[in-house]
């Protein structure tokens, strides 16, 4: 294995999409995937998120994606919107390796903080959060809207 991490360009997306749609696969929620290469493509452009991806030699195997959001308690947070490994490299350390860089990345840009979700029922990645000291809420209620 030669890993690498860097920085996501547009190139990426195709690959980064890919990925996007294992994780759905993985969460039995493919159904539920409304986003496609395109519209990733033009969100990417209009700078309305960031990620890493990881690399083993020229394939992308994995994806830490976020944006930047506003806290009226605490500043400017970064929000992992998703970190995805493909299910044959998981266990090789690369969900530390993007984790890792995206905390550096809320540090570098003046984050006073980082958030982010997991699903109950993912006991391996609760039990990886759980490794960096994360507070788990379970005072809050998530809600969305769907157009």
């Amino acid at each position: 294995m030669n890993i690498s991490t860097r920085q996501g360009t547009l190139e990426d997306i195709p690959a980064v999409f890919e990925l996007v749609k294992e994780l759905a696969i993985y969460e039995k929620a493919l159904d539920q995937v409304r986003n496609n290469v395109e519209k990733m493509s033009r969100d990417y452009k209009e700078n309305l998120f960031n990620f890493f991806v990881a690399e083993d030699g020229s394939k992308i195997i994995g994806l830490s994606l976020y944006y930047y959001r506003y806290s009226t308690w605490k500043g400017k947070r970064l929000y992992m919107e998703d970190i995805i490994v493909t299910e044959e490299m998981r266990g090789n350390g690369i969900g530390k390796v993007l984790f890792d860089a995206t905390v550096v990345a809320a540090k570098q840009t003046g984050c006073t903080g980082m958030m982010w979700q997991v699903l109950d029922w993912n006991t391996s990645a609760v039990g990886f959060y759980r490794k960096y000291g994360t507070n788990f809420d379970d005072e809050w209620i998530n809600c969305n809207l769907d157009f």
